[in-house]
């Protein structure tokens, strides 16, 4: 748990660019009211993630799930925020997928590649002993 208030703040960096995304452009926010919002910005993660925390606790988890969050977000009559949330939710899952696949193509191909190699290897192998096989006959005939 955060030791102080100021602990609990979103970095202004995040604060600044969701107002700029939020406002049309040239609309000046003072630095007053950037303080205001993520201090307002800080106590709603807060209160969103108790509420969440109160759901996981009656289903007796210790973990919060995105449904506890759907479901906070509804007791605290943001009902409207909750499709816009689920969708978002939903293009996230989508894009871990998508990483996750691309990461397990990456390692089957660097798989299909040492075998490759290790094929490649074996057959250099392969013809090098035959090449010593055929020269020891060679010389075996000339002695002959």
């Amino acid at each position: 748990m955060a030791e102080r208030p100021e602990d609990l703040n979103l970095p202004n960096a995040v604060i600044t660019r969701i107002i700029k995304e939020a406002l049309p452009e040239g609309v000046n926010v003072s630095k007053e009211a950037r303080r205001a919002i993520s201090q307002a910005a800080s106590v709603f993660v807060l209160y969103a993630t108790s509420c969440a925390n109160n759901f996981a606790m009656k289903a007796k988890r210790k973990t919060l799930n995105a449904g506890d969050v759907m479901a906070a977000m509804e007791e605290m009559e943001f009902e409207r925020f909750i499709q816009p949330l689920q969708e978002a939710l939903e293009a996230y899952k989508k894009g871990q997928r998508g990483k996750k696949e691309a990461s397990e193509q990456k390692r089957k191909d660097r798989e299909k590649k040492a075998d490759d190699e290790n094929d490649r290897s074996k057959e250099d192998n392969e013809e090098h002993m035959d090449e010593e096989q055929d020269d020891g006959e060679a010389e075996e005939e000339v002695e002959n």
